[in-house]
């Protein structure tokens, strides 16, 4: 069993709902909202649901293959939807993330690509630390030659209140290897994955 599984299965085992349902119901009461209603009264068994789902990554097995073919170049998955929970209000920052990598002995399912962004971004989050922990992953289970991520999202604690400016987005990057340090691999990776030079 892999790192990404036994994550998954602590933390869908770790939801209390009976606890996370009163407390849910006693937050909403103390904002005035009447759970007599017919229409609020399972508000807090919704809002459970809700954040049980968001907070639970599917559990999936990262199959990686021996690089026979001796592929060289880069391998970029673009524009891969997900959203996460900022962990500072617990709103939505939702956007693409786009993941590259280098190869080296072996690569991993094209799938799985996706796969592990939504893994990471499935619990409560800032930008920052999500881009970094899909560049962990990939570096250590892939040993590739270079690593690059870029995620953009607009983050519902921005648009919604405070500075409430929506449609700001944010972009974090996580570069490694000659993804990073050879300057012709940077520059086609972000030309492949966001349409950028650098």
């Amino acid at each position: 069993m892999t790192d990404l599984q036994l994550v998954s299965e602590s933390t869908s085992a770790g939801v209390d709902r009976e606890r996370a349902e009163a407390a849910a119901a006693e937050l909403l009461d103390a904002l005035g909202l009447d759970l007599a209603d017919e229409s609020i009264r399972d508000t807090p068994r919704r809002l459970v649901d809700m954040y049980a789902e968001l907070l639970t990554p599917p559990s999936f097995r990262p199959t990686t293959f021996p690089n026979d073919g001796g592929y060289d170049e880069l391998i970029v998955a673009r524009s891969i939807p997900m959203h996460s929970l900022c962990e500072h209000h617990l709103l939505p920052f939702v956007g693409v993330a786009h993941v590259g990598y280098l190869p080296g002995e072996r690569i991993v399912g094209l799938s799985k690509l996706a796969r592990v962004v939504e893994h990471f971004a499935r619990t409560v989050q800032v930008q920052e630390r999500l881009t970094v922990q899909v560049a962990d992953w990939l570096e250590r289970e892939l040993a590739p030659k270079g690593v690059g991520v870029v995620i953009e999202a607009e983050h519902m604690c921005m648009s919604l209140r405070g500075i409430q400016k929506p449609g700001a987005t944010t972009v974090t990057s996580a570069l490694r290897g000659a993804v990073r340090d050879d300057p012709r691999t940077r520059e086609e990776f972000l030309a492949l994955s966001t349409g950028t030079r650098a």
